[in-house]
């Protein structure tokens, strides 16, 4: 990556969103066209570009820089043939489209572990740390944003090379793809193994006979080909808002069928009858009614050997990183305030979908929920309606956020691999079929593989969140503008210390998940 610059202000209101030509991130090969500018200029805020930077590309106003992307938006065919871009007219996607996109990378299937979470931390303690961790998303995704405004980039990767070379460039590209590869294995790995129950259960069907449309390998084939593929060769991630919002829609319903469980399920909860012979947990059969039962009365707090498996499930909960900037790329007339309210705004409705959820599973089955929490309403009634539909929109919408997680993939192995080439369809759809093949392969064949996901989730995770997004900004802000000393720096070395301690905790909490042979430590994400 050159040095070149973009020769608009950096953090002047109304220059702020064209400080990029075109609303695009600069990649290797499209700093051709942008002039060369001194740090001392780029870093001012205050003052504009020397006349002589300007003369080297005087089309560069503020209002061909607004006009020139809405030309191109329509009329894709009428391109710059002097500009050689990473990806064609972006800056399209709507503010709407880009919350939807940004929520739905963010929902995954950890709010499916919330419940067993709040049950082992109390319902203030969990607000408390789901609170600090939606602060601490929002905070990093405001250090990755500054970074990408003061240099003109918006590609994580490229921001590792400008803070730290070539080293920091495949740091970046390598956690990205190890993160969310393993994200998209993970969910891959429910369709494959909660598909088949649902179409059991919706059949009444209680022992297979081995019939191909209940076998999990052919239905996350079928899937992998029917629903994703088609999606993931998408030219831009902003055409998949319409699918992140119905995906968003599915975990509403889920959210919405919790709430209304809670006030249908009495408490305590008998399990479902097998053959003839009720079993009642761990609790002594009394009225429902009866209030005064321990094991129906909700801990404010709560901190037991299970605790140290909640933070991080917590800690990764708001995991959209590596979405960010490709969605910042694509934001139509977009500036760094309004992509901060993209993200505030994500993970704000995030927040609420969350503790809501968490809340009333929790208090639908108190200290029984289990760490999957629609499987402790199938001990009730295994062929509840309600709950098998449930079951289809959560698979829907974890089938629907695959896309949308393999997009940075993408992205970040073409930063690697080919860096100074244009958009090509056919490598574009060679990377979706190639990932989407290995992936599948390790789902079907290699299971037990997703269990080292999880120490490299419980590595690349913080990387992403917290420490990458911190020194980046140490680095690329220049001195003159914040000393190491500053207020702003001295955070930024807090929040890398703060990675440092989640990725430390997280990995210890696998590793002795691991020796005791239990399985209760899962994924954030």
């Amino acid at each position: 990556m050159s040095e070149d610059k973009p020769t608009e202000t950096v953090e002047t209101a109304p220059a702020e969103g064209n400080a990029i030509p075109n609303g695009k991130g600069h990649d290797p090969g499209e700093d051709i066209t942008a002039s060369a500018k001194s740090p001392a200029a780029e870093d001012s805020g205050k003052e504009t570009v020397p006349n002589s930077t300007q003369n080297d590309s005087p089309p560069r106003t503020e209002n061909s820089a607004v006009n020139l992307p809405e030309s191109q938006e329509f009329l894709s065919e009428v391109e710059d043939k002097n500009t050689i871009r990473f990806t064609d007219f972006e800056g399209k996607t709507s503010f709407g489209m880009s919350v939807f996109n940004l929520g739905n990378a963010i929902m995954g299937s950890g709010i499916l572990g919330l419940a067993f979470a709040m049950a082992n931390t109390g319902v203030v303690l969990f607000l408390v740390l789901l609170t600090v961790v939606a602060g601490l998303s929002a905070y990093s995704i405001h250090l990755l944003l500054k970074c990408s405004g003061i240099v003109g980039i918006r590609a994580y990767e490229q921001l590792g090379q400008r803070a730290f070379g070539t080293p920091g460039k495949m740091a970046a590209g390598i956690a990205i793809t190890l993160q969310n590869i393993g994200a998209m294995s993970s969910y891959l790995y429910i369709v494959k193994s909660e598909f088949p129950l649902v179409i059991q259960a919706f059949l009444n069907v209680d022992k297979p006979a081995g019939e191909w449309y209940m076998n999990g390998n052919y239905l996350v084939i079928i899937v992998s080909i029917a629903v994703i593929l088609p999606l993931a060769l998408m030219k831009q991630l902003g055409y998949l808002g319409y699918t992140s919002g119905f995906s968003l829609c599915c975990m509403v319903f889920f959210l919405v069928s919790v709430i209304y469980k809670k006030f249908n399920i009495p408490c305590p909860f008998v399990d479902f009858v097998f053959n003839g012979t009720a079993s009642v947990l761990n609790i002594t059969a009394i009225d429902p009614g009866v209030e005064e039962n321990p094991a129906c009365i909700p801990k404010m707090a709560n901190l037991n050997s299970q605790t140290a498996y909640t933070i991080p499930i917590l800690a990764f909960a708001f995991v959209c990183h590596p979405e960010v900037l490709p969605i910042y790329t694509e934001l139509r007339n977009a500036t760094k305030k309004k992509m901060q309210h993209v993200a505030n705004i994500s993970i704000a409705v995030m927040y609420i979908m969350y503790f809501l959820a968490a809340l009333f599973g929790y208090l639908t089955f108190y200290g029984e929920v289990e760490s999957e929490l629609l499987h402790t309403y199938s001990r009730i009634d295994p062929y509840d309606n309600l709950i098998l539909c449930v079951r289809v929109a959560v698979l829907t919408a974890v089938t629907l956020t695959v896309p949308i997680v393999l997009f940075p993939v993408r992205r970040a192995l073409q930063q690697m691999l080919f860096p100074n080439k244009t958009f090509n369809w056919p490598r574009h759809i060679a990377i979706a079929v190639i990932l989407l093949t290995l992936i599948n392969l390790l789902v079907i064949f290699a299971p037990s593989i997703l269990g080292i996901f999880g120490i490299i989730g419980a590595t690349s995770a913080p990387c992403l969140i917290f420490i990458f997004p911190a020194v980046f900004y140490i680095r690329i802000v220049p001195k003159e503008e914040e000393p190491l000393s500053s207020w702003p720096k001295i955070l930024a070395f807090i929040f890398a210390g703060i990675g440092f301690l989640f990725m430390i905790m997280s990995l210890s909490s696998i590793i002795i998940d691991w020796t005791s042979g239990s399985s209760t430590a899962s994924s954030g994400h």
